[in-house]
């Protein structure tokens, strides 16, 4: 009988012939966990910010409300102090949405600056990497023709 040949002596050194760098993907694994990170906080701060913004707002309304809701001495008062707080409410809302505005238009520009950083850095990295790698497997050629 035949006895079946054993491949993992010759995969070991196969695999020692040409090394692999890890630490290009630790790097990049890195980075993209600081990207993460910073994006994150981005999210984090426009939310925080969005929900003072929702929470003036309501407060505000509120406050307009009560003066509708209060008794008046004359049936035209109430159609006075209806008129009022609709002219204040549309007020409010333009004042607060331009305000949701500039929290979008802030998280917009972050992102941007974020994610061009990002490709820079990586574009920088992998081209590092990559010079490694064939100056790595240039070696390895040359030490196994030998």
């Amino acid at each position: 009988m035949t006895k079946a040949q054993d491949f993992t002596k010759i995969m070991q050194d196969m695999v020692g012939a040409f090394p692999v760098d890890t630490s290009a993907f630790e790097g990049a694994f890195k980075n993209s966990a600081a990207l993460g990170d910073k994006m994150s906080k981005v999210a984090l701060a426009a939310a925080e910010k969005s929900n003072e913004i929702s929470t003036k707002w309501t407060k505000e309304t509120l406050e307009k409300l009560s003066a509708v809701s209060a008794v008046k001495e004359e049936p035209a008062d109430y159609s006075k102090a209806m008129t009022d707080f609709a002219s204040s409410t549309a007020e409010l809302a333009a004042e607060n949405l331009a305000a949701f505005a500039e929290v979008a238009k802030k998280v917009q520009a972050e992102t941007v600056e974020l994610m061009l950083s990002a490709g820079k850095e990586m574009s920088e990295e992998t081209s590092a990497a990559v010079k490694k790698a064939t100056a790595d497997v240039s070696k390895a050629a040359k030490a196994a023709t030998k």
